[in-house]
């Protein structure tokens, strides 16, 4: 492997992003088979001991991109101090320690991306990069035509004001399994900062409830074939076009 800036070697390592390594070189904390590194020092991760604050930087030996259909019940995390079942669980990928590049919370359900390429994962989930997020919401009551416009046209939030990109009246797609006795209408939404429970706080803000919300889309990558539990490899195309190597 050929040589590489520090702070990329440890945001591809999923330690921090790129500009947190920069300042963890800067702070001193990082050496290079035992010296202190100096920012913009490179080294090659397979010949070179590198440490993060006196620990030897943890390498992948290959990069891993696959996408899951989370189900509700399952934390997004990695680990959980309570032993709470974590989504990384139901994949089985040997020894490799994975992550997810963006979360969903625990009620819901549906598409993530687990990766074990930090740098990657921070494209993934930065606005920059235009990665939006779609939506199956069951929502209670059903909303009225004048209400899903006042979320497309934006409401204020604890945080600050936010909106949906889109809010329109859709079934969701087959990959997502219906109960018999669901209540309320079906939305295909839309967002594109994806803040924390953006989601359902936006609905709330409206006096609507979400009962359940399905993640179908992130970026360019859709839920397609796999159903509640099943994952699978990213394609090359795939992995370019969500860092942004092709814009919708």
């Amino acid at each position: 492997m050929a040589s590489e800036r520090l702070q990329k070697i440890i945001a591809r390592a999923g330690l921090a992003s790129r500009r947190r390594a920069e300042q963890l070189v800067i702070d001193g904390r990082v050496r290079v088979n035992g010296a202190v590194a100096q920012l913009g020092v490179s080294a090659d991760p397979a010949l070179d001991r590198i440490e993060v604050d006196g620990s030897l930087l943890p390498t992948a030996s290959r990069a891993i991109h696959l996408a899951i259909h989370k189900p509700p019940g399952f934390l997004s995390s990695s680990m959980d101090e309570r032993g709470r079942r974590s989504v990384v669980g139901l994949v089985d990928v040997g020894d490799e320690r994975l992550w997810p590049a963006g979360r969903l919370d625990v009620e819901s359900e549906g598409l993530m991306i687990l990766t074990n390429d930090g740098e990657w994962a921070n494209r993934v989930v930065h606005p920059r990069y235009g990665n939006e997020r779609e939506y199956a919401a069951l929502v209670t009551p059903a909303p009225t035509r004048s209400v899903m416009q006042r979320l497309r046209d934006g409401v204020e939030l604890e945080d600050g004001p936010a909106r949906l990109l889109d809010a329109r009246f859709a079934l969701p797609p087959p990959e997502v399994e219906r109960d018999r006795d669901e209540a309320g209408a079906w939305l295909q939404v839309r967002i594109g900062e994806g803040r924390k429970r953006e989601v359902r706080r936006l609905f709330g803000a409206v006096d609507a409830s979400v009962q359940r919300l399905v993640r179908t889309r992130v970026g360019t990558l859709r839920i397609t074939g796999l159903r509640s539990r099943q994952w699978r490899y990213l394609r090359p195309t795939e992995v370019a076009a969500l860092a942004g190597a092709r814009r919708r």
